[in-house]
Protein backbone atom coordinates (compact mmCIF):
# COMPACT_ATOMS: atom_id res chain seq x y z
CA UNK A 1 0.00 0.00 0.00
CA UNK A 2 3.19 2.43 0.79
CA UNK A 3 4.19 2.11 -2.55
CA UNK A 4 0.52 3.05 -4.27
CA UNK A 5 0.43 6.29 -1.84
CA UNK A 6 4.27 7.32 -2.74
CA UNK A 7 3.18 7.05 -6.59
CA UNK A 8 -0.15 8.81 -5.63
CA UNK A 9 2.49 11.44 -4.24
CA UNK A 10 4.27 11.58 -7.63
CA UNK A 11 1.48 12.72 -9.53
CA UNK A 12 0.18 15.26 -7.35
CA UNK A 13 4.21 16.85 -7.20
CA UNK A 14 4.06 16.96 -11.00
CA UNK A 15 0.74 18.63 -11.25
CA UNK A 16 1.21 21.45 -9.22
CA UNK A 17 -2.36 22.77 -8.48
CA UNK A 18 -4.53 20.05 -10.07
CA UNK A 19 -6.95 17.80 -9.13
CA UNK A 20 -6.18 14.09 -9.31
CA UNK A 21 -7.67 11.14 -10.54
CA UNK A 22 -7.34 7.95 -9.73
CA UNK A 23 -8.10 6.04 -12.56
CA UNK A 24 -8.83 2.11 -11.34
CA UNK A 25 -10.40 0.63 -14.45
CA UNK A 26 -10.12 -3.04 -14.96
CA UNK A 27 -9.76 -3.56 -11.26
CA UNK A 28 -7.17 -1.03 -10.11
CA UNK A 29 -4.99 -2.81 -13.57
CA UNK A 30 -5.42 -5.73 -12.27
CA UNK A 31 -4.33 -5.19 -8.28
CA UNK A 32 -8.19 -5.30 -7.14
CA UNK A 33 -10.10 -2.14 -6.18
CA UNK A 34 -10.42 -3.41 -2.84
CA UNK A 35 -6.57 -3.85 -2.06
CA UNK A 36 -5.78 -0.24 -3.08
CA UNK A 37 -8.83 1.71 -1.91
CA UNK A 38 -6.84 2.49 1.53
CA UNK A 39 -3.85 3.75 -0.19
CA UNK A 40 -6.09 6.08 -2.76
CA UNK A 41 -8.61 7.30 -0.87
CA UNK A 42 -6.79 10.35 -0.44
CA UNK A 43 -6.91 11.16 -4.16
CA UNK A 44 -9.71 13.61 -5.47
CA UNK A 45 -11.91 11.01 -6.94
CA UNK A 46 -11.34 7.89 -9.18
CA UNK A 47 -11.72 7.30 -12.38
CA UNK A 48 -13.45 3.93 -13.82
CA UNK A 49 -15.41 2.50 -16.37
CA UNK A 50 -17.47 0.14 -14.49
CA UNK A 51 -20.99 0.80 -12.89
CA UNK A 52 -20.15 -2.29 -10.82
CA UNK A 53 -16.62 -0.79 -9.70
CA UNK A 54 -18.21 2.54 -9.46
CA UNK A 55 -21.08 1.01 -7.23
CA UNK A 56 -18.30 -0.59 -5.32
CA UNK A 57 -16.12 2.44 -4.73
CA UNK A 58 -19.48 4.03 -2.66
CA UNK A 59 -19.81 0.72 -0.31
CA UNK A 60 -16.15 0.84 0.86
CA UNK A 61 -17.17 3.98 1.93
CA UNK A 62 -16.05 6.74 -1.04
CA UNK A 63 -17.99 9.68 -0.90
CA UNK A 64 -16.36 12.14 -3.30
CA UNK A 65 -16.62 12.27 -7.55
CA UNK A 66 -16.23 9.01 -9.60
CA UNK A 67 -15.90 9.57 -13.24
CA UNK A 68 -17.14 7.50 -15.83
CA UNK A 69 -14.26 7.74 -18.19
CA UNK A 70 -16.36 6.41 -21.50
CA UNK A 71 -19.55 7.81 -19.86
CA UNK A 72 -22.88 5.44 -19.82
CA UNK A 73 -23.37 2.82 -22.74
CA UNK A 74 -27.13 3.20 -22.66
CA UNK A 75 -30.10 5.42 -21.25
CA UNK A 76 -30.38 3.63 -18.13
CA UNK A 77 -27.15 3.77 -16.95
CA UNK A 78 -27.98 7.94 -16.32
CA UNK A 79 -30.96 6.63 -13.91
CA UNK A 80 -27.42 4.91 -11.91
CA UNK A 81 -25.29 7.62 -12.17
CA UNK A 82 -28.36 9.73 -10.58
CA UNK A 83 -28.56 7.18 -8.08
CA UNK A 84 -24.73 6.88 -6.92
CA UNK A 85 -23.89 10.65 -7.58
CA UNK A 86 -21.58 9.51 -10.52
CA UNK A 87 -20.05 12.00 -13.20
CA UNK A 88 -19.79 10.47 -16.53
CA UNK A 89 -18.15 11.52 -19.84
CA UNK A 90 -20.40 12.03 -23.27
CA UNK A 91 -18.43 12.02 -26.13
CA UNK A 92 -20.98 11.17 -28.99
CA UNK A 93 -24.16 12.30 -30.11
CA UNK A 94 -26.19 9.07 -28.58
CA UNK A 95 -25.20 10.18 -25.07
CA UNK A 96 -25.61 13.90 -25.91
CA UNK A 97 -29.05 13.28 -27.03
CA UNK A 98 -29.83 10.64 -24.05
CA UNK A 99 -29.22 13.56 -21.76
CA UNK A 100 -31.48 15.59 -23.66
CA UNK A 101 -34.32 13.58 -23.73
CA UNK A 102 -33.78 12.62 -19.67
CA UNK A 103 -36.30 14.62 -17.37
CA UNK A 104 -34.47 14.90 -13.92
CA UNK A 105 -33.92 17.24 -10.72
CA UNK A 106 -30.45 16.01 -10.70
CA UNK A 107 -27.93 17.58 -10.91
CA UNK A 108 -24.98 16.06 -13.33
CA UNK A 109 -21.85 16.60 -13.78
CA UNK A 110 -20.47 15.93 -17.19
CA UNK A 111 -17.09 15.75 -19.13
CA UNK A 112 -17.46 16.41 -22.62
CA UNK A 113 -14.67 14.81 -24.48
CA UNK A 114 -12.84 16.61 -27.22
CA UNK A 115 -11.48 14.44 -30.25
CA UNK A 116 -7.96 16.62 -30.33
CA UNK A 117 -6.83 13.47 -32.92
CA UNK A 118 -6.41 10.16 -31.35
CA UNK A 119 -9.49 9.51 -33.28
CA UNK A 120 -11.23 7.36 -30.75
CA UNK A 121 -13.36 9.14 -28.63
CA UNK A 122 -14.81 12.49 -28.74
CA UNK A 123 -16.79 15.31 -31.32
CA UNK A 124 -14.85 16.48 -33.52
CA UNK A 125 -13.46 20.42 -33.24
CA UNK A 126 -16.04 21.34 -35.52
CA UNK A 127 -18.46 19.98 -34.30
CA UNK A 128 -17.44 20.23 -30.03
CA UNK A 129 -19.14 23.53 -29.80
CA UNK A 130 -22.37 23.06 -30.70
CA UNK A 131 -22.05 19.73 -28.12
CA UNK A 132 -21.26 22.62 -25.49
CA UNK A 133 -24.26 24.61 -25.98
CA UNK A 134 -26.53 21.64 -26.28
CA UNK A 135 -25.38 20.79 -23.00
CA UNK A 136 -25.62 24.10 -21.35
CA UNK A 137 -29.13 24.90 -22.37
CA UNK A 138 -30.19 21.71 -19.79
CA UNK A 139 -31.39 22.36 -16.91
CA UNK A 140 -29.78 18.89 -15.56
CA UNK A 141 -26.42 19.59 -16.29
CA UNK A 142 -24.81 21.13 -13.30
CA UNK A 143 -21.20 21.41 -15.17
CA UNK A 144 -19.34 21.11 -18.20
CA UNK A 145 -15.87 20.32 -18.05
CA UNK A 146 -13.59 19.50 -21.27
CA UNK A 147 -11.54 16.15 -21.71
CA UNK A 148 -9.27 15.04 -24.05
CA UNK A 149 -6.94 12.57 -24.51
CA UNK A 150 -3.33 12.36 -25.50
CA UNK A 151 -2.25 9.98 -28.24
CA UNK A 152 1.87 10.42 -27.95
CA UNK A 153 2.74 12.22 -24.58
CA UNK A 154 5.00 9.19 -23.75
CA UNK A 155 7.06 10.38 -26.90
CA UNK A 156 7.19 12.58 -29.55
CA UNK A 157 5.63 13.24 -32.70
CA UNK A 158 6.83 13.40 -36.58
CA UNK A 159 10.11 15.41 -34.76
CA UNK A 160 7.52 17.52 -32.09
CA UNK A 161 6.53 17.38 -28.85
CA UNK A 162 4.15 14.46 -28.18
CA UNK A 163 1.38 16.84 -27.08
CA UNK A 164 1.88 19.79 -29.53
CA UNK A 165 -0.39 19.29 -32.42
CA UNK A 166 -3.03 18.21 -29.88
CA UNK A 167 -2.96 21.02 -27.53
CA UNK A 168 -3.38 23.42 -30.75
CA UNK A 169 -6.60 21.74 -31.57
CA UNK A 170 -7.31 22.25 -27.87
CA UNK A 171 -6.50 25.96 -27.85
CA UNK A 172 -8.70 26.47 -30.72
CA UNK A 173 -11.31 24.75 -29.43
CA UNK A 174 -11.33 25.94 -26.14
CA UNK A 175 -10.51 29.40 -26.39
CA UNK A 176 -13.99 30.83 -28.05
CA UNK A 177 -16.11 28.72 -25.43
CA UNK A 178 -14.63 30.74 -22.90
CA UNK A 179 -12.84 27.65 -21.13
CA UNK A 180 -9.03 27.64 -19.67
CA UNK A 181 -8.96 24.03 -18.15
CA UNK A 182 -10.05 20.44 -18.29
CA UNK A 183 -8.70 17.07 -18.03
CA UNK A 184 -6.13 16.37 -20.69
CA UNK A 185 -3.33 14.75 -18.78
CA UNK A 186 -2.64 10.75 -18.37
CA UNK A 187 0.37 9.44 -16.65
CA UNK A 188 2.90 10.02 -19.59
CA UNK A 189 1.58 13.98 -19.45
CA UNK A 190 1.63 13.89 -15.85
CA UNK A 191 5.33 12.97 -15.92
CA UNK A 192 6.60 14.26 -19.14
CA UNK A 193 4.48 17.34 -19.33
CA UNK A 194 3.18 18.32 -16.44
CA UNK A 195 4.84 21.77 -15.61
CA UNK A 196 3.88 23.14 -19.31
CA UNK A 197 -0.21 21.89 -18.54
CA UNK A 198 -0.70 22.36 -15.42
CA UNK A 199 -2.14 26.13 -16.14
CA UNK A 200 -4.62 23.98 -18.57
CA UNK A 201 -5.22 20.53 -16.14
CA UNK A 202 -8.49 21.28 -13.66
CA UNK A 203 -8.13 17.65 -13.26
CA UNK A 204 -4.97 14.75 -14.63
CA UNK A 205 -6.03 11.58 -14.92
CA UNK A 206 -3.14 9.03 -13.13
CA UNK A 207 -3.21 5.45 -14.01
CA UNK A 208 -0.34 3.00 -14.91
CA UNK A 209 2.07 5.20 -12.59
CA UNK A 210 -0.14 5.10 -9.58
CA UNK A 211 0.76 0.96 -10.37
CA UNK A 212 4.51 1.55 -10.34
CA UNK A 213 4.44 1.00 -13.97
CA UNK A 214 6.54 3.73 -16.45
CA UNK A 215 4.54 5.27 -18.89
CA UNK A 216 7.39 5.98 -21.60
CA UNK A 217 9.40 2.60 -20.79
CA UNK A 218 12.54 1.94 -22.36
CA UNK A 219 12.86 5.58 -22.24
CA UNK A 220 12.93 6.53 -18.50
CA UNK A 221 12.49 3.07 -16.33
CA UNK A 222 9.87 3.68 -12.90
CA UNK A 223 13.21 4.77 -10.71
CA UNK A 224 13.51 7.68 -13.76
CA UNK A 225 10.18 8.62 -12.63
CA UNK A 226 10.67 7.87 -8.68
CA UNK A 227 7.95 5.35 -9.13
CA UNK A 228 7.49 2.45 -6.95
CA UNK A 229 5.72 -1.26 -7.97
CA UNK A 230 2.58 -1.27 -6.25
CA UNK A 231 2.40 -5.23 -7.11
CA UNK A 232 4.32 -8.55 -6.74
CA UNK A 233 3.93 -11.71 -8.53
CA UNK A 234 5.59 -14.13 -6.79
CA UNK A 235 5.65 -18.29 -6.99
CA UNK A 236 8.13 -21.02 -6.08
CA UNK A 237 10.17 -23.60 -7.90
CA UNK A 238 7.98 -27.18 -7.55
CA UNK A 239 10.86 -29.50 -9.73
CA UNK A 240 14.73 -29.31 -10.71
CA UNK A 241 15.69 -30.89 -13.70
CA UNK A 242 19.42 -31.35 -14.81
CA UNK A 243 19.89 -31.76 -18.35
CA UNK A 244 22.90 -32.46 -20.72
CA UNK A 245 23.65 -30.27 -24.00
CA UNK A 246 20.93 -31.21 -27.13
CA UNK A 247 18.64 -31.56 -24.49
CA UNK A 248 15.56 -29.67 -25.09
CA UNK A 249 12.77 -28.08 -22.57
CA UNK A 250 9.42 -27.65 -22.98
CA UNK A 251 6.86 -27.78 -25.99
CA UNK A 252 8.59 -27.10 -29.35
CA UNK A 253 11.45 -28.42 -28.34
CA UNK A 254 12.38 -24.17 -28.25
CA UNK A 255 15.44 -24.58 -26.57
CA UNK A 256 18.25 -26.66 -26.90
CA UNK A 257 21.25 -26.97 -23.85
CA UNK A 258 24.22 -25.98 -25.57
CA UNK A 259 25.86 -26.84 -21.72
CA UNK A 260 24.91 -29.09 -18.99
CA UNK A 261 22.50 -27.02 -16.97
CA UNK A 262 19.60 -27.17 -13.99
CA UNK A 263 16.14 -26.14 -14.82
CA UNK A 264 14.13 -24.97 -12.45
CA UNK A 265 10.19 -25.27 -12.46
CA UNK A 266 8.44 -22.71 -11.80
CA UNK A 267 4.33 -22.96 -10.62
CA UNK A 268 3.64 -20.03 -12.53
CA UNK A 269 1.72 -20.41 -15.97
CA UNK A 270 -0.43 -18.78 -18.93
CA UNK A 271 -3.53 -19.77 -17.15
CA UNK A 272 -2.23 -17.85 -14.41
CA UNK A 273 -1.81 -14.48 -16.94
CA UNK A 274 1.73 -15.10 -17.60
CA UNK A 275 2.55 -14.53 -21.33
CA UNK A 276 2.53 -17.64 -23.29
CA UNK A 277 4.74 -15.56 -25.38
CA UNK A 278 7.37 -14.67 -23.31
CA UNK A 279 10.55 -15.65 -24.91
CA UNK A 280 13.64 -17.39 -23.69
CA UNK A 281 15.68 -14.49 -21.97
CA UNK A 282 12.60 -12.71 -20.18
CA UNK A 283 14.20 -12.07 -16.57
CA UNK A 284 13.19 -13.42 -13.71
CA UNK A 285 14.35 -13.77 -10.03
CA UNK A 286 14.97 -17.16 -7.93
CA UNK A 287 16.03 -16.62 -4.39
CA UNK A 288 16.59 -12.72 -5.45
CA UNK A 289 19.05 -13.26 -7.98
CA UNK A 290 18.10 -11.98 -11.56
CA UNK A 291 18.13 -15.39 -14.09
CA UNK A 292 15.94 -16.24 -16.89
CA UNK A 293 13.08 -18.12 -18.67
CA UNK A 294 13.63 -21.03 -21.04
CA UNK A 295 11.67 -22.47 -23.59
CA UNK A 296 7.76 -22.18 -23.89
CA UNK A 297 5.61 -21.07 -20.88
CA UNK A 298 2.79 -23.94 -20.35
CA UNK A 299 -0.30 -23.67 -18.97
CA UNK A 300 0.98 -24.27 -15.11
CA UNK A 301 4.40 -24.15 -15.25
CA UNK A 302 7.45 -21.86 -17.17
CA UNK A 303 11.22 -23.21 -16.77
CA UNK A 304 14.03 -20.99 -15.32
CA UNK A 305 18.15 -21.37 -16.04
CA UNK A 306 19.62 -22.01 -12.69
CA UNK A 307 22.98 -21.85 -13.91
CA UNK A 308 23.73 -18.59 -12.03
CA UNK A 309 21.79 -19.69 -9.30
CA UNK A 310 23.57 -22.66 -7.32
CA UNK A 311 21.50 -22.55 -3.92
CA UNK A 312 18.55 -23.25 -5.78
CA UNK A 313 16.28 -25.75 -4.45
CA UNK A 314 12.63 -26.96 -4.53
CA UNK A 315 10.96 -24.48 -2.85
CA UNK A 316 13.11 -21.81 -3.78
CA UNK A 317 11.17 -18.38 -4.33
CA UNK A 318 10.45 -17.07 -7.77
CA UNK A 319 9.14 -13.73 -8.25
CA UNK A 320 8.03 -12.74 -11.48
CA UNK A 321 7.75 -9.17 -11.15
CA UNK A 322 8.34 -7.01 -8.26
CA UNK A 323 9.86 -6.82 -4.94
CA UNK A 324 11.48 -9.46 -3.12
CA UNK A 325 12.56 -8.71 -0.04
CA UNK A 326 15.80 -11.06 1.02
CA UNK A 327 15.93 -12.38 4.45
CA UNK A 328 18.99 -9.83 5.37
CA UNK A 329 16.50 -6.69 4.89
CA UNK A 330 18.07 -6.05 0.90
CA UNK A 331 14.73 -5.77 -1.43
CA UNK A 332 15.79 -6.61 -4.75
CA UNK A 333 13.55 -5.64 -7.59
CA UNK A 334 12.59 -6.90 -11.05
CA UNK A 335 10.38 -4.39 -12.46
CA UNK A 336 7.08 -5.21 -14.58
CA UNK A 337 8.21 -3.31 -17.08
CA UNK A 338 11.40 -5.36 -17.65
CA UNK A 339 9.73 -8.54 -18.07
CA UNK A 340 7.23 -6.76 -20.35
CA UNK A 341 10.04 -5.55 -22.63
CA UNK A 342 10.90 -8.65 -23.99
CA UNK A 343 7.50 -10.01 -24.34
CA UNK A 344 6.84 -7.70 -26.88
CA UNK A 345 4.12 -5.50 -24.73
CA UNK A 346 3.70 -2.98 -21.85
CA UNK A 347 3.04 -3.23 -17.77
CA UNK A 348 -0.46 -2.41 -18.41
CA UNK A 349 -1.36 -5.94 -20.16
CA UNK A 350 0.40 -7.89 -17.73
CA UNK A 351 -1.12 -6.09 -14.83
CA UNK A 352 -4.57 -6.65 -16.38
CA UNK A 353 -3.98 -10.01 -17.80
CA UNK A 354 -3.79 -11.66 -14.25
CA UNK A 355 -5.85 -14.64 -13.56
CA UNK A 356 -8.72 -14.52 -10.78
CA UNK A 357 -6.58 -18.28 -9.33
CA UNK A 358 -3.53 -15.94 -8.31
CA UNK A 359 -3.21 -14.36 -4.83
CA UNK A 360 -1.62 -11.07 -5.22
CA UNK A 361 0.52 -9.64 -3.16
CA UNK A 362 -0.02 -5.43 -3.46
CA UNK A 363 2.98 -3.70 -1.59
Amino acid sequence: MEAISHNLSRARAHSPGSRVWAVVKANAYGHGIRHVYPALDNADGFALLDLDEAALLRELGWKGPILLLEGVFEPSDIAFCEAHDIWHTIHNEAQLRWMESRHTSHLHKVFLKLNGGMNRLGFKPELYAAAWERLQALPHVGGITPMMHFSDADSSRFGQSGIAYQMEVFAKVAGPLGVKAGTLSNSAAILRHGAELAPLSEWVRAGIMLYGGSPDYPEHAPEHWDLQPGMTLSSQLIAIQDIQTGDTVGYGSTFVAERPMRIGVVACGYADGYPRHAPTGTPILVDGVRTRTVGRVSMDMLTVDLSGVPQAMQGSAVTLWGDFHAPDGEVRRLPIDDVALPCGTVSYELMCALARRVPVSVD
